[in-house]
């Protein structure tokens, strides 16, 4: 465990850990107080089940009785009636990330361990997924401002609950584990039949997610230095590239690119489909414009132009850009097109 956050170059730091109740995440919280780090552990409770409240409270007692400082975080309001398992984890995250925000934590662990990763990767393959996807769970990865951590990747879940174990301390399990309408769980009962059968087991597939995370961030690599050579921003939610250098470019990169470029101008959790990110490159100079990830991509000047999506149909008058101007005269006789100035106008940053 101490490997971990010395290779990540991680100390004195407060890190918020994510902690369900279940085998994984109560270990991490508890090892890593061990470590001499100072944790603050956080529960969500959906409030999916009757249990969700006293299950969260046992988290409590369990923290406050190893000394950690501990907070239940509630998903409150109207939960969707259809895709209710994807809405919750985008929840459980959202609140996660507000709580690692207001108390100014940049770090947060979370308790994936060997085993999901082998079930992540099968997961993807059964979807389709390339090299990204493939590369499975990362140790060390961003997203809204918060770095995430995950230092069990290595460590089977067996291995975890035999330390709880050990302490004589007991974990929640969760029923969802034993759904067969999930694919994931389909997925970990079948894990046991390959290695028997096959001799593929958890171990072996983790590795080589490991192996592909390499060639991952190569390409990622070549991705952020084509963004910085070549793309142009305006703030952080308007960019511009050469549209006859994007079609030219490899196509693994030129697709990295917008796709990275899509994600992060719409604020999506993940990245569009590859197949229409691929298909608007193929496109080349033919290419009209489309919506795509809550964005607006549109032809100007030779440039493929990036903004968030605008539904509003209110215009924006020739007064209100120049009045834009006279604060950045930076703007001034630009030459943008419309749909660019009123994006640019309405996310500036000043």
């Amino acid at each position: 465990m101490q490997e971990f956050f010395e290779k990540y170059g991680i100390a004195n730091e407060t890190i918020a850990v994510g902690v369900s109740g279940g085998a994984d995440s109560l270990a991490l919280a508890l090892q890593m107080q061990e470590c001499g780090i100072k944790v603050v552990a956080l529960t969500v409770d959906h409030g999916l089940r009757q249990e969700s409240y006293s299950e969260a409270q046992y988290v409590a007692d369990l923290m406050k009785s190893h000394q950690i400082e501990h907070h239940i975080l509630s998903w409150k309001g109207a939960k969707p009636q259809t895709g209710i398992e994807e809405a919750a984890r985008e929840a459980r995250y959202n609140l996660l990330f507000d709580f690692c925000r207001k108390h100014n934590i940049k770090y947060l662990a979370t308790g994936h361990h060997l085993r999901d990763q082998a079930e992540t990767f099968l997961l993807r393959l059964a979807r389709g997924s390339g090299l990204f996807g493939l590369s499975g769970i990362l140790p060390y990865s961003e997203r809204d401002g918060i770095i995430i951590l995950r230092p069990q990747l290595d460590k089977s879940p067996d291995s975890l609950r035999d330390y709880l174990r050990a302490k004589n301390i007991s974990w929640i399990e969760d029923p969802m584990n034993n759904e067969d309408d999930y694919l994931r769980v389909k997925i970990r009962k079948f894990l046991p039949l390959m290695a028997q059968e096959l001799g593929i087991d958890d171990k072996r597939i983790a590795q080589t997610a490991t192996v592909l995370q390499s060639s991952r961030f190569y390409l990622q690599n070549c991705c952020d230095d084509f963004i910085s050579k070549y793309v142009r921003r305006f703030g952080d939610r308007v960019a511009a590239v050469s549209l006859k250098r994007i079609s030219k470019t490899a196509m693994e990169i030129a697709r990295l690119t917008l796709s990275e470029l899509l994600q992060e101008i719409g604020q999506q959790p993940y990245p569009p489909e590859a197949s229409s990110v691929i298909d608007i490159i193929k496109q080349g100079e033919n290419f009209k414009g489309c919506t795509l990830s809550a964005c607006e991509l549109e032809i100007a000047g030779g440039k493929l132009w990036i903004m968030p999506q605008n539904d509003n149909p209110q215009v924006m008058s020739s007064q209100d850009w120049n009045n834009f101007v006279i604060k950045h005269p930076d703007f001034a006789n630009s030459g943008l097109p419309y749909k660019v100035r009123k994006a640019i106008k309405k996310y500036w940053k000043d």
